[in-house]
């Protein structure tokens, strides 16, 4: 009866609380402010003292990133990011990217244009004529293109941030002959749309971008047939444009995929969603896994030609890349050939949580490549190349110890050795074996899709999902634990991993252009599961937004050798 009668009371309480004016906003190093609710949290920089340095370019509130534009409506803990920043940095590209939509628009509005795929610091752009791949960008259009672009930047333009009827944004992408942008919203029915505009260029809201042009300074724009780079500065050094390092293997992996895209007919999100509205979903799976298949084949046909040389098959990648199911797929299309694979993980060598090295934050750095014993590895290798025994280590990973179990192996003329790890093309992990012995494959999930033509999906987040369901189901790992784990994979990728590309014999792209559709009701619950006062929230909500983009599709069609079934199970392969 207490609880009743106390009801109207805290109805009251309730109720003077929602319509108050006033709010609190917290802001480290400086004293609690009262604001009027509304207030636009831009306003609240010159309240933080002043320590030089870079400006802000956007804000976290209660751990959600936002415009600098964005109004304050409810008590709340505010952090202003600037491009050191990883939530930062990418609004500043996503900007940068925004406006170089909005000046090739406005330069050359009968041009097809497409934000593509990151390459290094920076991201590949295509521009084309009537679907022709070899419209020549001449220096002169570049030159037109970055001029105009640091003539906005200059001028310091507001670039808005609209919310508009569901209605009224249809008639602007219409009128602005943006019917990429009507794809994505042909399966959402929202009341209102969130979109940004600058000049009259207008675009969705795929997260927030900078209050105005004049903080995007930083960038410039290098030829790359047939398309140019529009290239960035980094976090580590947000004050100058990184220099540009080609990587014509990746390239070429990205061009043969997208090739892949237009075979299946799946280039956009939006397409996509018809393909799979259209009950067309199947097709688009088997043809796609049919592409894989091709591809392993001919990869197992490169190694088996050069039989007498090649003893070892050494494949790497970064995190959730389908390392594990495409070696196993490739020891079937090997078998095939005549040879019987062999596979060893260099998990195995691991040295054990005792001598494992330490990261700079002093936790035990798994990426490291002296986290395996490579003096061990390196003469248990030898030894089965000149046809030795050796007694096959296993590393348990509850005990942290390398164990023995008796399983001996050794290896004949018919033999070959698959070796699976992420410092595979590291030369430094196989220094002992002669190179004529050694055949390397670097593995990745490269996307080609797009969400609309002026924004790209990026392969981070891609493998990033893959990781999130996996860790769930078949490791015990919380979404935010693999969230808060992401940042030291990440850097150690770009210690361990990236480097090395080069060294590649062969590459192999994991993606599959229609996985995102699967993994969209898989990876949802998960995300919900971080809530906003954990700092991972804003990693969550980005992404959750994200797959708003995304019709689901169910998992019945995708067959049980799939790469993406070592995520998501179901899989043929004992893992």
């Amino acid at each position: 009866m207490k609880i009743f009668a106390s009801f109207p009371f805290v109805l009251h309480k309730l109720y003077a609380i929602m319509n108050s004016s006033k709010i609190i906003v917290k802001i480290e190093g400086i004293p609690l402010l009262t604001v009027n609710a509304g207030t636009i949290v831009g306003e609240l920089y010159d309240k933080v003292p002043q320590k030089g340095g870079l400006p802000p370019i956007a804000a976290l509130v209660n751990n959600d990133v936002c415009s600098m534009t964005y109004p304050l409506s409810v008590n709340c803990n505010v952090r202003f990011l600037t491009m050191a920043d990883p939530h930062g940095w990418r609004v500043y590209r996503n900007s940068l990217c925004f406006i170089l939509a909005k000046t090739v628009k406005e330069l050359f509005p009968d041009l097809l244009f497409s934000i593509e795929h990151s390459l290094g610091n920076g991201i590949y752009c295509s521009l084309q004529k009537d679907n022709d791949p070899n419209f020549p960008i001449t220096n002169d259009i570049l030159t037109s293109i970055k001029q105009n672009m640091e003539n906005l930047i200059n001028r310091n333009v507001p670039i808005l941030r609209h919310k508009i009827s569901y209605t009224d944004a249809v008639k602007v992408f219409q009128n602005a002959g943006q019917y990429d942008k009507l794809n994505i919203i042909k399966f959402r029915n929202p009341p209102r749309i969130v979109i940004h505009e600058c000049e009259g260029f207008f675009d969705f809201a795929h997260g927030p971008l900078a209050p105005s042009t004049g903080l995007l300074s930083k960038f410039t724009l290098i030829p790359y047939s047939p398309g140019f780079v529009i290239q960035f500065a980094t976090r580590e050094s947000p004050e100058e444009v990184a220099l540009f390092e080609d990587q014509p293997h990746l390239f070429k992996i990205f061009q043969e995929h997208k090739e892949w895209g237009k075979i299946l007919g799946v280039t956009t999100v939006g397409k996509l969603n018809e393909i799979i509205a259209e009950g067309q979903f199947d097709n688009i799976v088997q043809i796609a896994e049919a592409l894989h298949e091709k591809k392993i084949a001919k990869i197992a046909d490169q190694i088996a030609e050069n039989r007498r040389k090649i003893k070892c098959i050494l494949i790497a990648g970064p995190s959730a890349s389908g390392k594990t199911t495409f070696a196993k797929r490739l020891s079937i299309q090997l078998l095939v050939n005549g040879l019987r694979p062999l596979i060893i993980s260099t998990d195995d060598y691991f040295v054990g949580e005792e001598q494992n090295p330490k990261d700079e934050f002093g936790n035990p750095d798994y990426e490291h490549i002296e986290a395996v014993d490579i003096e061990l590895f390196n003469r248990d290798i030898m030894k089965l190349i000149k046809g030795e025994t050796i007694e096959k280590p296993n590393y348990n990973f509850l005990t942290k110890k390398r164990e023995y179990h008796g399983e001996k192996i050794t290896m004949t003329e018919d033999n070959i050795l698959i070796i699976e790890g992420i410092h595979g093309l590291n030369p430094r992990l196989t220094y002992l074996i002669p190179p004529e012995n050694k055949f390397k494959i670097y593995v990745s999930a490269l996307t080609q899709l797009n969400v609309d033509a002026n924004n790209r999906i990026s392969t981070t987040d891609n493998r990033l999902m893959r990781r999130m369901i996996r860790d769930y189901k078949f490791r015990g790992h919380s979404s935010l634990l693999t969230l808060q784990m992401w940042p030291a994979v990440r850097r150690g990728e770009k210690k361990w991993i990236f480097p090395f590309q080069k060294e590649a014999d062969a590459t192999f792209n994991s993606a599959l252009d229609y996985e995102l559709a699967v993994l969209k009701p898989l990876v949802e619950p998960l995300l919900m599961q971080i809530k906003p006062d954990m700092p991972a929230y804003a990693e969550s909500r980005r992404l959750t937004e994200f797959l708003l983009n995304f019709l689901p599709a169910q998992t019945k069609a995708i067959p049980p050798t799939s790469i993406l079934r070592e995520y998501i199970g179901g899989s043929l392969f004992h893992y």
